[in-house]
């Protein structure tokens, strides 16, 4: 393969990027070779769209160009590990969106003001905004430590109440709804096809549970768009009283207003399908705008069968768990099952994910010093600026890479089949070992390049630039790393005098503070004990 300016030759064919990528001027070099291989063979992105109820072939409204909006956290409480699930979920969305060569608008709200923000605020005896702002720290918090890729927009809801008001405006207009005592309802029998996302019919749906009275509303199952003010609560002036949004109303807005009336993907949980999902399309629709073109719903977290939940009281902080594990390793569970899936949580499973991951972190560090490189310096795999955006200025192309298995692309284009993709990751970890053990040192850095160019698509390459900082950006690590590294030069001193008795005390020393080495090919490495 051959390459210049303009054009490339591959298998003997000459393929120019403006042929078929308008955008190529904005994107790298790996990403161009991406959408051309892409082109040229028609390997095409597919995903499991829940209005079809079928997997379908990716094509955006604009080539090249993949906008996506997901719903964030609602901030009445700090993150539990389902909140972190979908999390990570788009987040290896939105990294393979990359790395096929989309230039991608991410946006994820937050809903900071919602009956349950000021019931929990109620509860604490605190003001409504303060623990609206705790709480989105803490899933800021929690998103940085899984290294996820920061959205594009990050909006909130309390910063669009114009966008709000003038989408009931436009729904009042068209006789899609209608004020009633001071709130405002959505007509969902003025809707066409409305249960048609989530595959219900109205006469077998209940009634709308958002307001404490249904007595204004024309059918029990119309929900609200604004809810008059109550003493006590915030509201905002509008044409209908003053008041506050109704929860469904507020990521209708905030989608159109920053990714406009059509965009490419609608994400979020499985559980806000109905009514969340519904109702956000009932509206948009209603008032005009196509929204969303595909409809992406990760599976839930659960404990002995039963959704986590703060409401049934069986929910596991993220906070609690990153106690236990470090958070690549969390991240490697909670995004190791299909993102449809329900995952079963159990200790047993996050430590089996655990070890996974030390596995083929240690494949990364020996590599690495078997190349001659600091394994604990941070380096781009393939040439890449960042392995996988996590520095936090992620573009086009950033995960992308020469050296991809074709088993690997295949299985994340059919519809991000992570399992499939970290198989083919294990065995290209096993073919490395076999290259270290037999001193192979091309075979070693060809496993070594394809190794990260995948773990970079899943946000988990250990040497990235955020992983790295966070294990060893601290003080007090790197002085424990100084002291553990001059006992070490210490022991193998009384090794190499052949004072072995002496050798096995600073060994044990070590053990006794929770140190544990492990002697490799390539000297002492230590991890503390789990």
């Amino acid at each position: 393969m051959r390459e210049n300016r303009t054009s490339i030759t591959l298998s003997g064919l000459v393929l120019d990027w403006n042929d078929f990528l308008p955008f190529a001027a904005t994107v790298s070099p790996a990403a161009r070779l991406a959408g051309a291989y892409r082109t040229l063979f028609k390997v095409t992105l597919r995903l499991h769209d829940t209005a079809a109820r079928a997997v379908r072939a990716f094509e955006p409204i604009v080539p090249g160009q993949a906008s996506v909006y997901v719903c964030g956290a609602t901030v009445q409480g700090v993150p539990h590990i389902g909140h972190m699930r979908s999390a990570v979920c788009f987040d290896i969305l939105v990294r393979w969106l990359e790395a096929s060569g989309y230039r991608v608008t991410y946006c994820r709200n937050v809903t900071d003001i919602d009956d349950k923000i000021l019931r929990a605020a109620d509860a604490e005896g605190v003001p409504w905004w303060a623990l609206a702002e705790r709480n989105q720290r803490a899933f800021a918090r929690g998103y940085d430590l899984l290294g996820c890729r920061p959205p594009d927009v990050e909006p909130r809801a309390t910063g669009h109440i114009p966008e709000m008001i003038a989408l009931i405006r436009r729904l009042a207009d068209g006789g899609h709804a209608y004020a009633a005592g001071g709130d405002v309802y959505f007509d969902v029998h003025a809707a066409a096809g409305y249960g048609a996302l989530s595959g219900q019919r109205l006469a077998d749906m209940r009634a709308a549970e958002d307001t404490d009275s249904a007595a204004g509303k024309r059918d029990p199952r119309d929900f609200a768009l604004w809810k008059g003010a109550k003493p006590g609560e915030p509201s905002w002036r509008t044409p209908w009283g003053p008041g506050r949004p109704g929860w469904h109303l507020e990521c209708s807005a905030m989608s159109t207003r920053y990714l406009g009336p059509a965009f490419d993907i609608h994400g979020g949980g499985i559980d806000l399908l109905f009514p969340h999902h519904e109702n956000e399309r009932a509206q948009s629709v209603a008032a005009g705008d196509d929204f969303a073109r595909y409809w992406l719903h990760n599976g839930l977290v659960a404990m002995a069968g039963q959704k986590m939940s703060k409401s049934v009281g069986n929910v596991l902080l993220a906070g609690e768990l990153l106690s236990r594990v470090r958070p690549q390793e969390l991240r490697y569970y909670l995004g190791q099952a299909h993102y449809r899936s329900t995952l079963e949580y159990s200790d047993e499973a996050l430590d089996e994910a655990a070890a996974a991951y030390q596995r083929i972190e240690r494949f990364v560090t020996r590599a690495q010093r078997a190349l001659g490189a600091d394994p604990g310096a941070p380096s781009a795999p393939g040439g890449l600026s960042a392995p996988g955006g996590l520095s936090g200025t992620p573009g086009p192309g950033a995960a992308s890479g020469p050296g991809l298995p074709l088993s690997f692309t295949d299985a994340m284009d059919d519809d991000l089949a992570v399992p499939a993709a970290l198989a083919a990751l294990h065995a290209t970890v096993r073919d490395g070992n076999y290259a270290l053990s037999a001193g192979n040192r091309e075979g070693i850095a060809g496993c070594l390049a394809r190794v990260r160019s995948m773990l970079a698509v899943l946000g988990l390459d250990p040497l990235s630039p955020a992983w790295h900082e966070r294990d060893s950006g601290d003080r007090l690590y790197q002085a424990v790393d100084g002291l553990v590294r001059l006992a070490l030069r210490q022991r193998e001193t009384a090794r190499a005098r052949a004072d072995y008795a002496a050798a096995d005390s600073i060994r044990d020393a070590l053990e006794k503070i929770g140190v544990v080495v492990e002697d490799t090919p390539e000297g002492p490495r230590w991890e503390l004990k789990r």
